[in-house]
């Protein structure tokens, strides 16, 4: 059984920061790739950020480029977003996924796992 757990979610000022991980357990995902995605209150979910384990690229939506690193560490089979200067309008539940191409995707229908999902709240 695959299974993301995402945790590092929870309220922070504007400017502030968060740091998400998402710890991957049931197989290794060194050939998958790792999305972030997040769905704002009353809106779609969106993507933020993607990478390829194997490769290390990364892709970022242009509303968090500049602001949002994502990571991974293969040792621990788990996925960072950090998250910095942090704005209102990235309140969302943010959600962790994993494609089992290595070529991650900005569209959520290519991933095949999904994490629970942790709440990040940026107050003004």
């Amino acid at each position: 059984q695959v299974q993301l757990v995402e945790s590092g979610g929870g309220l922070v000022q504007a400017g502030g920061s968060l740091r998400l991980s998402c710890a991957a357990s049931g197989r290794t995902f060194s050939s998958y790739a790792m999305g972030w995605f997040r769905q704002p209150p009353g809106k779609e979910r969106e993507f933020v950020a993607g990478i390829s384990w194997r490769s290390g690229n990364a892709a970022y939506a242009d509303s968090v480029k500049g602001r949002f690193t994502i990571s991974g560490d293969n040792a621990k089979n788990t996925v960072y977003l950090q998250m910095n200067s942090l704005k209102p309008e990235d309140t969302a539940v943010y959600y962790c996924a994993a494609d089992r191409s290595p070529i991650f995707s900005t569209t959520q229908l290519a991933y095949d796992y999904w994490g629970q999902g942790t709440q990040v709240t940026v107050s003004s």
